[in-house]
């Protein structure tokens, strides 16, 4: 068996200006740091001779290749992003950057942000806007009921707050 894969289905290229400079940080910090670092080592690990039975060459060159694979989904992945950073035409509705307050039908409340799928671990209450949950909510206005198919079985919820949190344009 082959070691080719088919590639995942790239996620939603928008992003929240926050996600969007987390993902600047991090090539930053690969491209600029890290990658200088690891290459310097792989350098003197070349140098002391027999490559073949060299751990720390070995090791090396892997955590390379791992970084210039990142770097590159890192710029690619950058190049193509749209990034919103202020409220939609209706704020009546659930878009992306929204916060939205749901009930669920034991009346247990829970406020979710939709935000892209490069940065919902950067809060607990981040949801990914390809998540099940995500594109459920994506559209609704208040008092609208989304059906949610879950492992557990079916859940319903009832938008009742909506509200964005962008700075004012002039």
């Amino acid at each position: 068996m082959g070691r080719w894969r088919p590639s995942e289905k790239p996620g939603s290229q928008y992003s929240t200006p926050e996600g969007a400079a987390r993902l600047r940080a991090e090539l930053d910090e690969l491209w600029r740091v890290e990658r200088p670092r690891v290459t310097e080592a792989v350098t003197a690990a070349a140098a002391q001779g027999d490559r073949s039975e060299n751990a720390e060459y070995t090791y090396g060159k892997k955590r390379l290749r791992e970084i210039d694979r990142r770097v590159r989904f890192l710029r690619k992945r950058l190049d193509g992003m749209v990034i919103v950073d202020k409220a939609p035409s209706d704020p009546r509705r659930v878009y992306f950057g929204a916060w939205v307050e749901i009930e669920s039908s034991s009346a247990e409340l829970r406020e979710v942000r939709i935000v892209g799928p490069d940065e919902f671990d950067m809060h607990p209450h981040y949801v990914s806007m390809d998540s099940p949950l995500g594109r459920a909510l994506l559209g609704r206005k208040l008092d609208d009921e989304v059906r949610l198919e879950t492992p557990g079985g079916l859940r319903s919820y009832i938008v009742v707050g909506i509200r964005y949190e962008y700075p004012p344009t002039a």
